[in-house]
């Protein structure tokens, strides 16, 4: 009798030591969370996030279900969609597209502001790349009519089990819709408003507040764009070659070094997507530890009248905070 009570003793206290980690997990999730709030208070006016580590199950969330305006970042969907048409045989990467001038998108563009001239065809590849790295918006138009249009890029998304992110417009009339232009001429009549007021931009907090409240489209929920990130990732929204391609070029992104990257150390591979309208600022990707281990992570920020270096900031300061609780609960385990 002694003996059998000293097993269900020993039974009892394993089963107590097995689930210690798991509720000690969870309470380091929440605490994060909090923490992610915090270092972003009086940054940003509201700030969502989802992040988990790469082949873990556990997501830390701050707002993960709330909607945000994607901006940019739309343009990592935009990108799935057309290299899944490249995997299925409709297109290639070296197929050469013409780009006539009505095409391009005024404002701060690496296509539309080199190649002045008619006479232009980029390859696929060529067109996904200054879309990723550079946000061109002229190469972001091509690319969405290429892949089918907004309509096939949310089919692609709800294929994959994506359901709370949606793709409704071209790059041209969501700035129409966001700077209140009419619908015709509208390149030059953006490009003619930039050049007489370099400040435009920043003078729509009044309009951008009611663009991120009122208009449901082209908008994201932070665990709906780590879903995608994880699609990607793990080789269910795309091919390997596809797969690899996509985060290489997000590996290049030459925008928003003050953002996911501002606070890491040095040299700390990050692959990522930035986006930014009016007082808009998000950051998504995926961020390499130095052991090797890589974490995806989607922030996204709105209802913001703080500056660009602010906004910057909150991203970074949440950024860092993560890296620190996934490198160091790897050393402490």
């Amino acid at each position: 009798m002694n003996r059998n009570i000293a097993l269900c003793f020993t039974l009892l206290i394993s089963s107590f030591v097995a689930i210690q980690p798991a509720f000690a997990d969870k309470q380091n999730l929440q605490d994060v969370s909090q923490k992610l709030e915090k270092v972003s208070q009086g940054l940003v006016g509201r700030i969502g996030v989802s992040a988990q580590e790469i082949g873990s199950g556990e997501r830390i969330t701050v707002n993960g279900d709330e909607t945000f305006v994607m901006a940019s970042t739309y343009k990592v969907a935009i990108a799935v969609a057309l290299l899944d048409r490249v995997d299925k045989g409709e297109l290639k990467l070296s197929d050469l597209i013409d780009i006539s001038q009505d095409m391009m998108v005024a404002g701060d563009n690496a296509i539309a502001q080199n190649f002045v001239h008619p006479g232009i065809k980029l390859s696929v590849a060529n067109l996904i790349e200054p879309m990723i790295t550079e946000s061109d918006n002229t190469a972001t138009d091509i690319c969405l009519k290429l892949a089918g249009g907004p309509e096939a890029v949310t089919k692609k998304l709800r294929s994959i089990g994506i359901t709370d992110q949606r793709v409704d417009r071209y790059v041209t009339e969501i700035l129409r819709d966001f700077y209140g232009l009419p619908d015709k001429a509208y390149t030059s009549v953006l490009a003619e408003a930039i050049a007489k007021d370099p400040t435009l931009a920043a003078k729509q907090s009044v309009r951008n507040l009611k663009f991120e409240q009122e208009d449901p489209r082209d908008q994201t929920s932070p665990n709906a764009m780590l879903e995608l990130l994880l699609a990607i990732d793990s080789g269910k929204a795309l091919s390997e070659t596809s797969r690899e391609f996509l985060l290489a070029s997000m590996s290049r992104t030459r925008t928003g070094n003050g953002r996911l990257k501002g606070l890491l150390p040095k040299r700390t591979p990050v692959a990522h997507k930035t986006g930014t309208i009016g007082g808009v600022a998000n950051d998504v990707g995926f961020v390499t530890l130095p052991d090797g281990r890589r974490f995806a992570i989607a922030v996204y920020t709105k209802s913001s009248t703080t500056s660009d270096a602010d906004r910057d900031r909150a991203i970074a300061e949440v950024t860092r905070t993560l890296y620190d609780f996934y490198y160091l609960q790897a050393k402490n385990k």
